[in-house]
């Protein structure tokens, strides 16, 4: 397969594209659903040990579930992944944009369901954090098989880390470093939009709005050569 971190190949807008999503999924997750998060599982793990501890506020139940549901979906990708070894990566890219689609409405499906019905059950939270949860396992997994440097989609801390490490000012040479602040402000956008989709139409809005930028980003990025070519193991 092409080297992905080439100037030519359209995998780093295409990560870029789903940084945002992140942020319109973890709006709906925290502003919605509580103190949770389901595109970004180290949150999870603190709020865990908060909960575990008795403090007011944290509930394990969310955690548990957001944290399950999002093994099983880098399970079931790493298990696609292997099997799409040696193949066009164009089907593993759509492959995984559709789970994401479906999952993300499915899980807008229940909020509008909800939403409806002037209430949020607790099944009905649990259900969107398991649906979206998943998304974001198999997304993970899709993207650690890609491997573009400093476009994980879903954390910043090594980013973060990376743009003050590597700066000049600590005698590095700053590099990616245009990526790096991009991925940044791309999930601060997503993040932003997203709170003001919440608040101002509820949960099922954004999570349509994320399952389609992943289809339709994805889509137009296969449309490049490099999608042609087979996908490492």
């Amino acid at each position: 397969m092409a080297d992905p971190k080439t100037a030519t190949s359209p995998l780093p807008p295409l990560l870029l594209l789903l940084s945002v999503t992140t942020g319109l999924v973890d709006a709906v997750s925290v502003l919605g659903l509580g103190k949770v998060f389901t595109a970004n599982m180290t949150g999870n793990i603190v709020f865990l040990g908060f909960a575990a501890a008795g403090t007011p506020g944290f509930t394990i139940a969310p955690y548990i579930v957001a944290l399950a549901s999002f093994l099983v979906g880098a399970l079931v990708a790493g298990k696609v992944g292997s099997h799409l070894a040696g193949q066009p990566l164009r089907r593993w890219l759509v492959l995984a944009a559709l789970t994401e689609a479906v999952l993300f409405g499915l899980a807008a499906g229940v909020a509008a369901w909800a939403g409806a019905m002037g209430i949020l059950p607790e099944t009905c939270v649990f259900a969107i954090i398991a649906l979206t949860a998943i998304a974001m396992g198999f997304r993970n997994a899709t993207i650690r098989q890609l491997k573009v440097p400093d476009l994980t989609t879903t954390v910043l801390t090594l980013t973060l880390t990376g743009i003050a490490a590597d700066s000049h000012l600590a005698g590095g040479r700053n590099p990616n470093i245009g990526r790096r602040l991009a991925a940044v402000v791309a999930i601060l956008f997503g993040a932003f939009l997203g709170a003001i989709l919440v608040n101002r139409y509820g949960l099922a809005i954004p999570l349509v709005v994320a399952g389609l930028t992943v289809l339709v980003g994805t889509l137009a990025c296969v449309r490049h050569p490099v999608a042609a070519e087979p996908l490492r193991p």
